[in-house]
C-alpha cells in the first residue's frame, strides 16, 4: 500500500471514530423533543382546557396543545385525517360518529363532563323571562333574533330539543341567528348583535358581557355529555397519559372551577 493511501485510510478511520464519539456524547436535552399531544376539543371547553393543558405540562413535562371548534367540524376533520391524538366532544353523537368508522380507540372512551343549557342576554339587558312550557320567547325577541349554534353543533341540537319540549320551537325557528359554534353564538350576544342566545352556562360564566336569564330544565333535552377518547390513528404514546390526567384530581378541580360537572349521567 502506498504511503498516501495508508495515510488517507488512517485519516478516514480517525474521522469516523471522532464523529461516532461526538454523536454519542450529545446531552439528553439536545435530542429531538417528543411531539406534543394534540387535542381536538369542543369550543365550550376552551377556558377550562387551556388551564388543564398548562397543569398537565407543569406536572408531567409533556407538551400538549388544543384545537377548539364545533364538535361536528372537529369530528369531520378527524375523519379526513387531521392529525389529532385525543378528541373531546360536546355530545355523544359525534363521538359515536367516529366510533362507527373505527376512528377512535374504543376502550379509551370515557364520559368526562356534563353541563347545563342557559338562556343569556347582554349584561346590561333588563329582559326577564321565566323558562318553562310555552314561555313567551318569541314575544321577548320581537323583531330580533335568537343566537344559537347551528343544527349540527351539539349546543344547537340541545337548544332545538329543549325549545321543542317546551312548546316554543315553532314560534322562534324563523328568528334564529345560527352560529358555527357555541362560542360564536355567545359572541353574538356579548356584542349586542342579538338580545338573547342559548349557550352552556359555563360559556356565560367566562364572558362578563352577558348574563344568564335562566337555565333550561335538564329534562327538556338529552343529557349533555362530553365524551373523550384517543384517536385510532394516533401514534403518540403520551396520549394515554393525557387521558389519565383528564380524569384525575387536578383536572377535576379545574373543571369544577369553570362550572362543569364531572359525574355525567351516562
Amino acid at each position: 500500500m502506498s504511503p498516501l493511501r495508508s495515510w488517507s485510510r488512517r485519516a478516514f478511520l480517525a474521522l469516523a471514530i471522532l464523529t461516532t464519539t461526538t454523536l454519542g456524547a450529545l446531552p439528553a436535552d439536545s435530542q429531538p423533543a417528543a411531539a406534543p399531544v394534540t387535542v381536538f376539543a369542543a369550543a365550550s371547553l376552551k377556558n377550562a382546557f387551556d388551564d388543564v393543558i398548562a397543569a398537565f405540562t407543569a406536572k408531567t413535562h409533556i407538551a400538549a396543545r388544543a384545537s377548539y371548534g364545533a364538535s361536528s367540524a372537529l369530528a369531520r376533520q378527524i375523519e379526513q385525517g387531521a392529525p389529532a391524538d385525543v378528541f373531546v366532544s360536546a355530545d355523544v353523537d359525534w363521538m359515536d360518529y367516529l366510533a362507527k368508522k373505527d376512528l377512535i380507540v374504543a376502550n379509551s372512551r370515557r364520559a368526562l363532563l356534563s353541563n347545563h343549557l342557559a338562556l343569556i342576554a347582554p349584561a346590561d339587558s333588563k329582559t326577564a323571562l321565566k323558562i318553562g312550557p310555552n314561555m313567551p320567547l318569541a314575544a321577548a325577541l320581537g323583531s330580533d333574533r335568537l343566537a344559537v349554534a347551528g343544527p349540527d353543533v351539539p349546543a344547537g341540537k340541545y337548544a332545538q330539543a329543549s325549545l321543542t319540549t317546551l312548546g316554543v320551537w315553532a314560534s322562534v325557528q324563523d328568528k334564529l341567528a345560527q352560529a358555527e359554534s357555541v362560542r360564536a353564538a355567545l359572541a353574538f350576544v356579548a356584542r349586542g348583535e342579538t338580545p338573547l342566545g342559548i349557550v352552556y352556562d359555563t360559556d356565560a360564566k367566562v364572558e362578563p358581557k352577558v348574563r344568564i336569564v335562566g337555565l333550561f330544565p335538564d329534562s327538556s333535552h338529552a343529557p349533555i355529555i362530553y365524551p373523550a377518547a384517543i384517536i385510532a390513528a394516533s401514534h403518540n404514546p403520551d396520549a394515554a397519559a393525557f387521558m389519565r390526567f383528564l380524569q384525575g384530581p387536578e383536572a377535576t378541580a379545574i373543571f369544577h372551577r369553570y362550572g362543569f360537572q364531572t359525574k355525567p349521567g351516562r
